[in-house]
């Protein structure tokens, strides 16, 4: 079953056509990758779902609600969450108190309640903390759950961000470059949580990516982009083998080679 569906989508900036008439479904408990050279349109299909950008033709539903030209805060309220590619923290508050950030949209109190901090105020922020406190072990981030962001190394730092998205309860969830950056041993613990999210949480996932190991490793399908159109679709093995592909790779060079596209397309 379909979780998101996006038909024809056009983006334009004046002349200049950053999307046209691009489509795909992502479906229930899906990692679909999303890659192409740079420029290609990959953080403006991004912007669009989240509401950053609104594009003038298209469609866009999830779970058959339209998306399209709504604001991002309503967006994030029907269940799109995102992990940004430039760290977007709290460095002076704690791991903690950054997580539960991500619970603002579930929260339902008034003004006085949350100054007494009674009633459903109380109820609702220990809640946050028990959701929180949650996704701190699930994030194996238990000893630095006190520390304040600013003082973290860059990996762990990424994994708080991946915990905020999370602690808004998406049923999408955009990763914007999650591993961008990281070095091996962070790129190999991203890669382990994100197939858990996948495996135990059940999110669908949409991820923009430029480590191809990875990408091959753990998309269930890819799309590929170009000057902003759709070139390619399918499973790792069709587009490491597409034709188009190579060519978008390979700068328009002529290859029959796939072992050589293979091995490009894995160096990226």
């Amino acid at each position: 079953m379909s979780i998101v569906t996006v038909e024809n989508l056009s983006l334009r900036f004046g002349g200049t056509h950053a999307l046209t008439g691009v489509g795909f479904e992502v479906t229930e408990g899906e990692l679909f990758a999303v890659i192409g050279p740079n420029g290609a349109g990959k953080t403006s299909i991004f912007n669009c779902l989240s509401g950053v950008y609104r594009p003038q033709e298209g469609s866009i539903t999830l779970a058959g609600t339209p998306l399209r030209g709504l604001r991002p805060d309503a967006i994030a309220r029907r269940g799109v969450a995102r992990m940004f590619q430039n760290i977007e923290l709290f460095d002076n508050l704690t791991v903690l108190d950054n997580i539960k950030l991500g619970r603002h949209i579930h929260l339902r109190y008034s003004t006085v309640e949350a100054a007494l901090f009674l009633g459903r105020a109380r109820r609702a922020e220990l809640a946050a903390r028990r959701f929180a406190e949650g996704l701190i072990e699930f994030l194996e981030l238990e000893s630095v759950r006190h520390h304040p962001v600013g003082m973290l190394p860059y990996g762990i730092k990424k994994r708080v961000e991946l915990a905020r998205a999370l602690a808004m309860e998406p049923s999408l969830l955009l990763l914007d470059e999650p591993v961008a950056g990281m070095n091996v041993e962070e790129t190999e613990d991203m890669a382990r949580f994100l197939c858990d999210i996948r495996s135990e949480m059940g999110i669908s996932m949409i991820m923009v990516e430029h480590d191809m190991r990875l990408v091959m490793d753990l998309a269930d399908r890819i799309m590929v982009l170009d000057f902003g159109k759709r070139i390619a679709l399918g499973t790792p093995e069709q587009v490491r083998r597409d034709p188009a592909v190579i060519a978008a790779y390979l700068g328009g060079a002529d290859t029959d080679s796939a072992a050589e596209a293979e091995a490009l397309l894995e160096s990226r």
